[in-house]
């Protein structure tokens, strides 16, 4: 999947006038991308789509114009988009209340290194976490964590086949698991042709 270029945006005025019916598209587009683990665990798996969306809205928010500040944010963002061999996913601990979400995200520290996508027949792929900058320390893990799932031919080509995929915490303070659904799997493969 190619990555962003500043060719790839729309200007803030532009982006402004536009910015409802884009909105509106990316969530559409987002909602067959999300997949809930359990009732805590939130992976969104982010594509060009989704990164184009979020680097429009981050230039909207801080007013940047300048051709230096644009590419700062494609730098930042562009690592976001899966290359056709692997997926990558922003995973999102979630809890309502406050003070339990702070108890929790002591409780679940290294959550984002024990998170594993399994094609039926095949090794997980376990989540390599975090790899532009460490987000948990000694006492806790942070609330939201970017995950990259490497995959071979042979699984991608199960995966295509319509092979069964699942997503597990294997924390043993959160062991849950869930099954993508087909629609799920349709849309996360669009991520592997995309990039051969």
């Amino acid at each position: 999947m190619d990555k962003l270029t500043r060719a790839d945006l729309l200007s803030l005025e532009t982006y402004a006038a536009q910015r409802a019916g884009f909105r509106a598209r990316v969530l559409a587009h987002k909602k067959q991308r999300t997949v809930h683990v359990g009732g805590h665990l939130t992976l969104v798996f982010e594509d060009r789509l989704s990164i184009q969306y979020q680097v429009q809205e981050m230039l909207r928010i801080e007013r940047i114009f300048e051709p230096e500040g644009i590419q700062d944010e494609l730098d930042a963002y562009n690592p976001l988009v899966p290359d056709g061999r692997n997926l990558k996913a922003t995973l999102l601990i979630e809890y309502d209340d406050a003070e339990e979400r702070r108890r929790e995200l002591v409780r679940l520290r290294g959550i984002e290194h024990a998170v594993a996508l399994t094609v039926q027949g095949h090794a997980p792929s376990v989540a390599i976490a975090d790899e532009d900058m460490e987000r948990s320390n000694e006492a806790k893990t942070a609330a939201v964590h970017f995950l990259r799932f490497e995959l071979d031919d042979a699984m991608i080509t199960a995966w295509q086949a319509g092979g069964p995929v699942t997503l597990a915490s294997t924390l043993a303070a959160m062991p849950v698991q869930a099954t993508l659904t087909p629609e799920q799997r349709c849309a996360l493969a669009a991520d592997f042709t995309a990039g051969q």
